[in-house]
């Protein structure tokens, strides 16, 4: 049974930073891809960020250039460290796990930034 638990959401505001981490627990292929996904009310889950376990990333074009996406594979761990963050950051944040055929999500995480 694979496990992720997400932790540092919270309210901030415009223009603060905020740091996300995801720990992975349990039985998977140590080629995996982890990332971020939001949900933001009446809106779809949307792709924020991902890293493979060879360190390759993709971004959304609406966070390039203030968000940060790492891991420590020693750690089973994906971070994302969001700077500049605006109103429109506003949304519960997933934590994502993929490795081979299965994906899995954490339980997420709230961010909120209030102007």
């Amino acid at each position: 049974q694979v496990q992720l638990v997400e932790s540092g959401g919270g309210l901030v505001q415009a223009g603060g930073s905020l740091r996300l981490s995801c720990a992975a627990s349990g039985t998977f292929f140590r080629f995996n891809t982890m990332g971020w996904y939001r949900q933001a009310p009446g809106k779809e889950r949307d792709l924020v960020a991902v890293i493979t376990s060879a360190n390759g990333s993709n971004y959304a074009d609406s966070v390039k250039g203030r968000f940060t996406i790492s891991r420590d594979n020693a750690k089973n761990t994906v971070y994302l460290q969001m700077n500049s963050l605006q109103p429109e950051d506003t949304a519960v944040y997933y934590c994502y796990l993929k490795a081979l055929g299965p994906q899995y999500w954490g339980q997420g995480t709230q961010v909120t930034v209030s102007s």
